[in-house]
């Protein structure tokens, strides 16, 4: 079996529309070249079958924990290009919470002491923002030549005066001086197509 260069796997009990907006960027970075595991729900094992290889079965089941990197950030080394040549980088399908809660080494990371852990560095990122930065990994930059940001927020003026705004406390990898996000889950968040964007908190 040819080892995919990315798994996601899928941790929460329903597939939410963020989710799913999530998932769409990741399949979207890496071309659909990505494997969604742990899928026990047939409908949406349909559903994610436009965006890559869908198996029902836990990617601890499917592959040797020995060929797994297990991407989380509890993990205490950080991960760099040398580690992803030959192995499967595997990237929690989990919905953050803020703080984060630890899920990645509970669910993941407990179950296979044989697979390496490695972190992204010290900061929660989303699962498109991880999976971004996977991909910039094994092409062979470093964590430390990524640009990352923190603290999104989104804001709209509201009429006849106001602003609505939302603050995302994660941390956000950036592409051509934009965040990673997708702009699906933007425009469900801000119901509006182009909402501006700032930045809160400070950026590496």
């Amino acid at each position: 079996m040819e080892l995919p260069k990315i798994v996601i796997e899928h941790l929460e009990p329903n597939l939410s529309c963020w989710l799913l907006f999530e998932y769409e960027n990741a399949s979207k970075i890496f071309k659909k070249k990505v494997w969604f595991t742990n899928v026990k729900s047939k409908d949406v094992r349909k559903k994610l079958k436009k965006l890559g290889a869908v198996r029902r079965q836990s990617v601890l089941k499917i592959f040797p924990h020995e060929k797994l990197v297990i991407l989380d950030p509890h993990a205490k080394k950080t991960v760099e290009p040398k580690d992803l040549k030959n192995s499967v980088a595997v990237v929690g399908g989990i919905l953050g919470g803020y703080p984060a809660r630890g899920r990645t080494k509970i669910l993941l990371t407990s179950k296979a002491p044989n697979a390496k852990a490695k972190n992204l560095g010290r900061e929660q990122f989303t699962i498109d923002g991880a999976t971004y930065i996977t991909k910039k990994i094994i092409e062979g930059k470093k964590i430390s030549a990524i640009h990352i940001k923190h603290g999104l927020v989104l804001n709209a003026k509201l009429e006849p005066h106001g602003v609505y705004e939302v603050e995302l406390p994660y941390a956000y990898p950036v592409a051509a001086g934009k965040p990673v996000i997708s702009k699906k889950l933007v425009h469900y968040l801000m119901k509006i197509k182009n909402p501006k964007i700032a930045w809160r908190n400070r950026s590496t």
